[in-house]
């Protein structure tokens, strides 16, 4: 495959994002390609770090701050760190990291920009097979430079549902109760990139996706995404916050509610 050069949109802040995660994506390409050398350390059951992890993380970190230096950050590997404005970069450098280091093509990079607690911006690229899924607030969703939308699906029986329904963490019960109740009313896939699954809730290959137990950086940038394709994204369980992906759910507005009636207690 070709990869495209960084793709011009009318967005500033889009154009800035999209430009850090090529310059993140080449060198995923060429660790993917060469896993046999790479230093995998575990990092706790089921979760593991890469210096792909952190090469990508530095190149987003080095970037974005010096596009915009007042600006924090959350990301997965550094954590916090604070910026002397109301506005920090959310980034999960390599979302799907067991299926990268096992040779499957099934990745992504995700990146957020949140100001005062509100996500105003974020993309997801897959870098395999060169799809940027971007958007930014009230300016609509868009895969590459083609605009998208969630299905119109109405009938959860004909419809698609993605979850990881990781086992390995406190909130396995609960993901293992999800299962059985969505597997025998809709069909379900695991993919292994949350990102990713929230990608195509908004491009509409799939009608929903919800989940336990992930954070901020798994679900940022696809919230704005998946919002501005006109879906729905919230909290499955009343008492957590969307931003902080304790619990969400996210389809098209036909079947949010029957979704969420089907995943409360």
């Amino acid at each position: 495959m070709t990869y495209s050069s960084p793709r011009l949109t009318e967005s500033p802040i889009i154009n800035v994002i999209s430009a850090g995660i090529f310059k993140a994506a080449k060198r995923l390409r060429r660790d993917f390609g060469e896993l046999e050398n790479l230093q995998i350390s575990q990092k706790s059951p089921g979760d593991f770090v890469t210096q792909a992890d952190l090469g990508s993380e530095k190149i987003l970190y080095e970037h974005l701050n010096h596009a915009y230096p007042h600006y924090g950050f959350l990301m997965e590997e550094k954590g916090e760190i604070k910026g002397s404005e109301e506005a920090r970069w959310i980034i999960d450098p390599l979302d799907g990291t067991t299926n990268f280091i096992h040779g499957i093509p099934h990745f992504s990079i995700s990146v957020a920009l949140e100001k005062r607690g509100v996500i105003v911006a974020g993309a997801i690229y897959d870098p395999i097979k060169d799809e940027l899924f971007w958007a930014e607030k009230d300016r609509g969703a868009y895969l590459n430079n083609r605009r998208i939308r969630v299905s119109s699906r109405s009938k959860l029986a004909e419809s698609l549902i993605i979850s990881e329904m990781c086992l390995s963490t406190p909130a396995a019960d609960m993901n293992l109760n999800l299962f059985k109740k969505i597997h025998i009313r809709a069909g379900f896939r695991s993919f292994g990139s949350a990102a990713l699954d929230l990608a195509y809730v908004a491009a509409g290959r799939v009608e929903g996706y919800m989940e336990y137990n992930l954070k901020p950086w798994d679900v940022a940038a696809g919230i704005i995404i998946v919002q501005e394709a006109k879906g729905m994204a919230t909290p499955i369980r009343r008492e957590d916050t969307l931003l902080s992906g304790d619990s969400i759910a996210a389809t098209n507005q036909n079947l949010h509610e029957e979704l969420l009636s089907l995943l409360k207690p």
